[in-house]
C-alpha cells in the first residue's frame, strides 16, 4: 500500500485549464438529448409530432399510467439541487452546482443506463423547493436530490415522498448509508460478530451520518448500542445545544460526553466528519477486531496506514479509491433507481435499501470475475478484510443488484409493475451498458495496482509531455521523457507545467552516461547485420527510439511509448533494431473498437499488408491469446467480401485455407469464416447458415489485409458512436506501444497504460 497515500493535489492528473476545456469542448457541458426514433421522412415527423402525437396524448389523458408506455418517463430521473452543499465546497449557489448535477446524470447513464436530466432550483427555502419539485414530478420516473444542506434536506425528502407517487431519494444521505451498511454486513461476517450486538459509534451526524444510523438500526443494530457524536460531543438525552429533531431521534441515555470516551470498547467506528478526527489512542481503545469506516473526503479521519500500525486486527474502509474497501455512492444510486424504475416503484423504502446493501455484500463474497481480477495483477481479489465491498467497476453490478431492489419493492407492495421472470430480467440488464468506460477502467485499474516505469521516446512534444505528466500524477507509475532538457522544459512551460515541480525525469540521449552500455548491447546485436560500432553510436545518440528501447531491453524501464512524431512503420522498424519478437509470437497490430453493447478487436491493422493463410492463422492465434488475457472469451471471425464461398476469389481463398488450417490444430477458442461483418456481429443474420460454429457474436475480426482493417477502424471512428483504441502492438518480447501519428494526449496516455499493462505480462505473446 506504500508508506503514504498521495494527496488529491499530488494525484491530480489534469490542469485547471484542461478541466475547463473538458467541460467546454467540443460542446459545452456533459449531457445532451438524443432522439430514440428515426426522423428521416415526412411520415416519421408526422408520427413523432403532429398529427400522430395526438394519439398517445389522448391515451394518457384517459389512463395516466400509459405515460410509462408511450414516453420516456419510466427511465427518466431528475437530479435536483439548490447548491447549498456542493461536494466539499459548501454553499456556492444553484448555478454553480450544475456541473456536478450534470456529472451525476452521466453516472446514472454510465452505471445504470438511466436517462437523467439536471435541474437547479434557485431557492434556499425548503417550502419553495418542495413546491417546485412537487409540480414537476409528474415528468419523471424518479427524483434524485443532491447537494442540499442539512437539516433542510431531511424535510424536503420526507415531504416529497408523501406528495409524489414516484421514488424520491437523497443520495447524499442514503447512498453512503447503503454502501456503509454493505461493508458492515461483511465485516461482521468476517469477524464473527452479530450485527444485533455490535456497539457502534458515529462521528458526524449530518445527512449521510443520520441516514447510516437509521439504516443499520433497521437492519438490526440495537438503538441502545449506538452513540452519535457531533462537533459539540455525544448526542445524549437531555442535551439542547446544537440539537434538532433528527439528531434528537438518535440521542441515548449515557454518561459519555466525548468521542474518545464513546469509542472505548466500540466494535464499529463510522466517520463522516473531518480529517484527523480519529486518533491512534481512540483506535487502540476499541474492541477486538474493530471495524473502522473513515469516510471523510478528500482525506479520511484516520488513514489505513495509521490504523494498521496500531491494530493488525482492524477492518478498514474509506471514501477513497486508492485504498481497499472504498465506500463509493456509485455502488448504490444507479442500481437502486434501476430496480425501482423497472417495477415502477412508488418510493424507495428501507426494505429496498437493505436489499441493495445485502446484494452488494453478497456480491463481494463471490468469486471475482476475470474482468475485475485483471485490474489487480499482484492482488488476488478475494473476500476478506481487504475486500468487503465490490469494485465500482464490477460488470456484474448492473444485473446483480437491481433484481434484489426490484424484488424488495414487489414484496413490500410499492411496485406497480411486478417482474414475472427475474432470470429474463437479469439477462436484459446484462446487455444494457456501454463497455467503453469499463474496458478503459479495467486497464487503468490494473496499472494503478501495479505501477510501471514507462519511457516516452518523443519527450519534447507538448502532447507527449502532458500525457507523461498525466501518467505519473495519475499513479500509473514513473514517466521518463527522452529529449533535450532545454526544449523539454520550454514545452513544459508552454503546456502550463513548472519544470521544477512537475517531477518528470528527462533523459538526453546525446548526454546520457548510460550510452556506452547501450552502444555495447546494441552493437552485439547488430554487428553481423552490416552495422559498424560508430553506426550504433549514432543510433543511440540521435535516434530516441533506439535509446528508449535500449532502456527497456536493459531493464531500466518497464516499457516505452513512441509514434507521435513519425509513422507506425518507421517507429516499428526502429524499435525492432533493439527489441526481439517474443518466442512463438506474431508481431501485429490489434485495434480495440468500443461501441455501445460490445467490444470488438480487429487484427491485423498495421504490420502484414497481404497475409497468406499461414500468417492469418498466426494473427488469429496471437489475437485470441491477447483478448483472453484481457478478460474476454475469444470468438474469432475471419472477414471477407464473400460468404462461405460465394463469390469465390483469391483473397477469400486465403481466408478459407486459414480456417481449414485451424481445423487441423488444437486451439482453445471459437472461430469461423469466411464471412462479412453482419454475419460475424449479428447472430440473427445467420438463419441461412445453421452450420456456423460461433456460439455468440464474434469479438475478434481477422481482416484479410491491412487496407481493409485500417479503413474499417478509421471509418467507424470518423462516423462517431465508437471509440477506437490502438492499434495495440502485440508480439514483441518487451512492452512497446506505438501511438498514432499526432495522437491526442488521451490516446498517448492510453497507449502508455497499455504498455504498463503489458509489462505485467498480460499481453505478452507467450506464457
Amino acid at each position: 500500500m506504500g508508506e503514504r497515500a498521495m494527496s488529491d493535489a499530488e494525484k491530480k492528473t489534469f490542469t485547471d485549464e484542461e478541466a475547463l476545456n473538458f467541460h467546454r469542448y467540443p460542446t459545452p457541458g456533459k449531457i445532451g438529448v438524443v432522439a430514440t426514433k428515426p426522423m428521416a421522412t415526412q411520415r416519421d415527423l408526422s408520427l413523432a409530432y403532429s398529427p400522430g402525437v395526438a394519439v398517445p396524448v389522448l391515451a394518457i389523458a384517459k389512463d395516466p399510467d400509459l405515460a410509462y408506455e408511450y414516453t420516456s418517463k419510466g427511465n427518466l430521473v431528475a437530479v435536483i439541487s439548490n447548491g447549498t452543499a456542493i461536494l466539499g465546497l459548501g454553499d456556492l449557489g444553484a448555478l454553480a452546482s450544475k456541473p456536478v448535477m450534470e456529472g451525476k446524470s452521466v453516472l446514472f447513464k454510465r452505471f445504470g443506463d438511466v436517462d437523467s436530466i439536471d435541474i437547479e432550483v434557485t431557492s434556499k427555502d425548503a417550502d419553495e423547493i418542495i413546491t417546485v419539485v412537487k409540480n414537476i414530478g409528474v415528468t419523471f420516473g424518479g427524483i434524485n436530490l443532491e447537494d442540499i444542506k442539512s437539516p433542510e434536506c431531511f424535510r424536503i425528502e420526507t415531504e416529497l415522498q408523501e406528495l409524489l407517487d414516484i421514488p424520491v431519494f437523497h443520495d447524499d444521505q442514503h447512498g453512503t448509508a447503503i454502501i456503509c451498511a454493505a461493508g458492515l454486513i461483511n465485516a461482521c461476517h468476517i469477524t464473527g460478530k452479530n450485527i444485533q450486538d455490535v456497539k457502534v459509534v458515529l462521528n458526524g451526524p449530518g445527512a449521510a451520518g443520520i441516514a447510516s444510523l437509521e439504516l443499520i438500526k433497521a437492519m438490526g443494530v440495537r438503538p441502545e448500542n449506538v452513540i452519535a457524536v457531533d462537533s459539540k460531543g455525544v448526542l445524549y438525552q437531555g442535551r439542547t445545544e446544537g440539537m434538532n429533531q433528527w439528531k434528537s431521534a438518535h440521542a441515548v441515555d449515557t454518561p459519555l460526553r466525548t468521542l474518545a470516551e464513546a469509542v472505548v470498547g466500540a466494535d464499529v467506528l463510522l466517520g463522516l466528519s473531518a480529517k484527523g478526527a480519529f486518533t491512534p489512542e481512540m483506535i487502540a481503545s476499541m474492541a477486538p477486531n474493530p471495524v473502522i469506516f473513515a469516510m471523510a473526503n478528500p482525506d479520511p479521519e484516520i488513514t489505513p496506514e495509521e490504523v494498521h500500525a496500531i491494530r493488525s486486527d482492524a477492518i478498514m474502509g474509506t471514501g477513497r479509491s486508492d485504498y481497499p474497501n472504498q465506500v463509493n455512492n456509485v455502488l448504490g444510486f444507479p442500481y437502486i433507481f434501476r430496480g425501482a424504475l423497472d417495477v415502477r416503484a412508488r418510493r424507495v423504502n428501507h426494505e429496498m435499501k437493505i436489499a441493495c446493501a445485502n446484494a452488494l455484500a453478497m456480491l463481494a463474497r463471490e468469486d471475482v470475475p476475470d474482468e475485475v481480477a485483471a485490474a489487480y495483477h499482484g492482488r488476488q481479489l478475494k473476500f476478506g478484510p481487504q475486500y468487503i465491498i465490490p469494485s465500482a467497476f464490477d460488470p456484474r453490478l448492473i444485473w446483480y443488484v437491481p433484481p434484489f431492489v426490484a424484488q424488495a419493492a414487489m414484496d413490500t407492495g410499492v411496485a406497480r409493475k411486478p417482474i414475472a421472470d427475474m432470470d429474463a430480467y437479469r439477462a436484459n440488464l446484462a446487455q444494457r451498458l456501454d463497455p467503453t468506460a469499463g474496458f478503459l477502467q479495467k486497464i487503468s485499474g490494473a496499472v494503478l495496482a501495479n505501477p510501471k516505469t514507462i519511457v516516452f521516446a518523443e519527450g519534447e512534444d507538448p502532447s507527449v509531455i502532458r500525457a507523461a505528466y498525466a501518467f505519473q500524477t495519475g499513479g500509473y507509475g514513473k514517466a521518463i521523457l527522452c529529449g533535450r532538457e532545454n526544449l523539454v522544459q520550454e514545452n513544459m512551460r508552454v503546456v502550463g507545467l513548472d519544470p521544477q515541480t512537475a517531477g518528470l525525469e528527462i533523459h538526453n540521449a546525446r548526454l546520457s552516461d548510460r550510452n556506452p552500455d547501450y552502444v555495447d548491447a546494441l552493437y552485439m546485436r547488430l554487428q553481423r547485420q552490416g552495422y559498424l560500432k560508430r553506426d550504433v553510436q549514432r543510433l543511440i545518440n540521435q535516434d530516441r527510439n533506439s535509446f528508449a528501447a535500449s532502456m527497456v531491453t536493459l531493464g531500466e524501464a518497464d516499457g516505452m511509448v513512441t509514434g507521435v512524431t513519425r509513422s507506425f512503420d518507421q517507429a516499428l522498424e526502429e524499435v525492432l533494431r533493439v527489441v526481439d519478437p517474443a518466442p512463438g509470437g506474431r508481431i501485429m497490430g490489434m485495434s480495440v473498437v468500443l461501441a455501445k453493447g460490445r467490444t470488438v478487436f480487429v487484427a491485423d491493422t498495421n504490420v502484414t499488408e497481404l497475409p497468406d493463410s499461414d500468417e492469418l492463422v498466426e494473427i488469429a492465434v496471437e489475437a485470441a491469446r491477447a483478448v483472453k488475457r484481457l478478460g474476454f472469451k475469444p470468438r474469432v471471425a475471419f472477414m471477407s467480401y464473400s460468404t462461405f464461398g460465394n463469390p469465390m476469389g483469391e483473397r477469400s481463398d486465403k481466408v478459407r485455407e486459414a480456417v481449414a488450417m485451424l481445423d487441423e490444430m488444437d486451439v482453445d477458442f471459437e472461430y469461423e469464416g469466411e464471412m462479412p461483418p453482419e454475419l460475424a456481429l449479428d447472430p440473427e443474420k445467420r438463419a441461412n447458415y445453421p452450420f456456423m460454429r460461433l456460439t455468440d457474436s464474434a469479438n475478434i475480426l481477422i481482416m484479410p489485409a491491412i487496407h481493409s482493417a485500417s479503413i474499417a477502424t478509421k471509418l467507424v471512428q470518423s462516423l462517431g458512436g465508437a471509440t477506437v483504441i490502438g492499434p495495440v502492438l502485440l508480439g514483441l518480447s518487451k512492452p512497446v506501444q506505438i501511438a498514432p501519428l499526432s495522437a491526442s494526449v488521451s490516446k498517448i496516455l492510453n497507449m502508455a497504460m497499455m504498455a504498463a499493462y503489458e509489462g505485467s505480462g498480460d499481453l505478452a505473446a507467450a506464457e
